[in-house]
C-alpha cells in the first residue's frame, strides 16, 4: 500500500524540479543561424545510439532508430484528453509539454531528428562516458526502445526521458539529473537558514491570514521537518 506522505513529498519535489528548470520549456523557435541536421550528420548516427540535446538547465535524450527516426519520452497532456492520433502525433508544443509534466502523462514516441533536436546541437552516446557503464549492443538498444513505444506514466524524478534511454542502453533506468537535483535539495534542507526562513514565512502567513488550520499547521510542521532532516 502506498504511503500518502511519501507520495505528497514526491509530488512536491517534482514540482520544484519543474519550476527550477522552467527555461527548458520556454525556449523559443530555433534561430535562423541554426542549420538543420545535414545528410552527413544523419549518416554519422547508428541505430541504437543515444542522442543527447543539451538545454538551458536539463538535457533531453532519445534513441536513434535509423532512417531519421528518434524514439524519446515526451510529456503531453493531450494524451489524457484524446485518442485521436492525428492530434497527438503532431510535434508537442511547450504548453502541451508543461501540462503533461504536471499531469504526469507522457508517451514514448518517434519523431524526426530535427523535431527531436529543435535546432540544438546533438551529442552522441555521451552517457557511455559520463556513466562509465558498458552499453548493450546497438540493435538490442533499438529493439528495447521500440518495444516501449506508446503511452507511459511520467515523473520528473522517477520516470523521465533519461530513465528511458539508460534502461534501453544499459539495462537499468537511472537519471543523474534527477539525482543531482535531490542532492542539491538535501543541501538546502540541511542549511539551518532554511528552517529560519520557513518559520518566518509561516509566521507571516499567520499574521496575514489569521490563526487557521491551513496556516498554523504548515507554519509548525514545515520548520519542524526541516529541523529534523537537518
Amino acid at each position: 500500500m502506498k504511503n500518502p506522505m511519501l507520495e505528497a513529498v514526491s509530488l512536491l519535489l517534482e514540482k520544484l524540479l519543474l519550476i527550477s528548470n522552467f527555461k527548458l520549456f520556454s525556449s523559443g523557435a530555433p534561430g535562423e543561424d541554426k542549420a538543420r541536421s545535414t545528410f552527413q550528420e544523419l549518416n554519422s548516427f547508428h541505430r541504437g545510439d543515444v542522442l543527447e540535446v543539451p538545454r538551458t538547465h536539463l538535457t533531453h535524450y532519445g534513441i536513434y532508430l535509423g532512417d531519421n527516426r528518434v524514439a524519446h519520452m515526451m510529456p503531453d497532456i493531450l494524451l489524457a484528453l484524446t485518442k485521436d492520433k492525428r492530434l497527438t502525433q503532431k510535434v508537442v508544443s511547450n504548453k502541451r509539454l508543461i501540462l503533461g509534466v504536471i499531469g504526469r502523462v507522457a508517451s514514448i514516441r518517434v519523431d524526426t531528428v530535427d523535431d527531436f533536436a529543435y535546432g540544438a546541437d546533438i551529442l552522441v552516446n555521451h552517457l557511455d562516458k559520463s556513466l562509465k557503464k558498458k552499453a548493450l549492443l546497438n540493435e538490442e538498444v533499438a529493439q528495447r526502445a521500440e518495444k516501449l513505444l506508446g503511452i507511459t506514466p511520467y515523473s520528473l524524478l522517477w520516470n523521465n526521458c533519461e530513465h528511458f534511454v539508460t534502461y534501453c542502453r544499459f539495462g537499468t533506468g537511472v537519471s543523474p539529473q534527477a539525482d543531482k537535483f535531490c542532492e542539491n535539495l538535501k543541501i538546502i534542507i540541511r542549511d539551518q537558514r532554511s528552517v529560519l526562513a520557513s518559520a518566518l514565512l509561516g509566521l507571516a502567513a499567520i499574521i496575514c491570514l489569521g490563526m487557521a488550520s491551513y496556516t498554523t499547521l504548515p507554519a509548525i510542521f514545515i520548520p519542524f521537518c526541516l529541523w529534523m532532516a537537518g
